[in-house]
């Protein structure tokens, strides 16, 4: 595997390139052009100028999270086709500075959703979580306000204020999409993009919805075994792939997620592993903990022996992080924990190496 750290660069993130070196077994940076709007194609010139950014300071730059897709692709509206052309047009000048792979999501109006950015835990640190109580009723104009007062003053991935500005409008939209629907969407942008990702050599790895489950009556599809393995086979081409992301598949107990990666690691669809752990209280109740195994609701070790069985040679990275030491930064994205998560991470695949070694 290769350990990864998620960067918004040097505009958008308190946390330096110079910091993410230094945390021990950090192989690459995870990156993105922030800045350009979503539907827009990416400028080569951009793309070169954060590569080198972050390969001067000796990580490497193969893995971009995300190129978001336009929402009128997930409607299936008549505009989609020019969209589909500029992201396309993205991907061959990302595979120019050589990314290899391209987290992306397929999640209706909100790429992820918490109900809390800053809950308090039993040691004093805080994490994103979420219980679906709190939405019951609420209106989605009034969650956000909420969700921005919460960030810290950071812009947040997939609440763009451009993208909310058009919320109402966006839910009249969606009032005829349900899930099958949106499973018609994502086959159509599949079958035009991933021939073309294939051609660049690029792995599209799609990202699970964050929670599993429908939020506001949206439809959500990426949410199961079932449903992933629907998805790969919309396209047979390992240009297909998936992103397991274990906190967003763990939201639903009934996910079990050694087995999800054995399964799509052994078909070759497994192309960027975030691995993070949640405390599960009951169904949709549930808040994000240190990445330890003994703290959450996910066996850590078995997820990260899982990869090792299959073989994976990809980019990993420790996904949300606590709120400790006194941190404050993006909610879910500052160093400390992050970077511990690292550590245990890189841990474990070391302890799972030499134990095989010697068998």
């Amino acid at each position: 595997m290769k350990m990864t750290f998620r960067w918004y660069g040097k505009d958008e993130d308190k946390i330096t390139l110079q910091q993410i070196r230094q945390i021990p077994g950090m192989d690459g940076v995870v990156g993105a052009l922030f800045d350009v709007p979503v539907g827009d194609v990416w400028p080569l010139d951009k793309i070169m100028c954060l590569k080198k950014e972050i390969e001067d300071h000796g990580l490497a730059f193969e893995t971009v999270e995300s190129v978001n897709v336009h929402e009128d692709i997930k409607l299936g509206l008549p505009s989609r086709d020019k969209y589909i052309e500029n992201y396309i047009e993205s991907l061959k000048n990302l595979s120019k500075a050589g990314v290899t792979v391209v987290c992306y999501n397929f999640m209706p109006v909100f790429d992820w959703t918490r109900t809390e950015l800053a809950k308090p835990l039993y040691d004093g640190s805080t994490a994103l979580a979420f219980d679906y109580h709190l939405i019951e009723g609420k209106d989605p104009q009034t969650m956000v306000k909420e969700i921005q007062a919460s960030s810290n003053g950071f812009s947040l991935p997939g609440w763009e204020p451009e993208r909310l500005k058009e919320l109402t409008h966006l839910f009249e939209q969606y009032s005829d999409v349900d899930e099958e629907k949106l499973f018609e969407n994502l086959g159509y942008f599949l079958k035009a993009v991933v021939p073309k990702a294939e051609q660049y050599g690029i792995q599209l790895a799609i990202h699970p919805d964050d929670p599993p489950c429908s939020v506001f009556g949206l439809p959500r599809i990426v949410t199961s075994e079932k449903n992933l393995a629907r998805i790969v086979d919309l396209v047979d081409s390992p240009s297909n792939a998936l992103t397991i992301c274990s906190g967003s598949l763990g939201a639903n107990r009934e996910n079990d997620i050694p087995q999800i990666i054995r399964h799509f690691g052994k078909m070759n669809r497994l192309a960027f592993a975030h691995i993070r752990n949640v405390q599960v209280h009951e169904p949709w109740v549930f808040n994000e903990v240190a990445h330890k195994s003994k703290f959450g609701s996910l066996d850590v070790y078995e997820m990260m022996r899982a990869l090792y069985d299959v073989n994976f040679t990809g980019p990993v990275r420790p996904d949300h992080g606590r709120m400790i030491w006194g941190e404050v930064g993006r909610p879910g994205y500052g160093l400390f924990d992050r970077a511990l998560g690292a550590n245990y991470l890189c841990g474990l695949w070391d302890a799972i190496c030499r134990e095989n070694s010697r068998k």
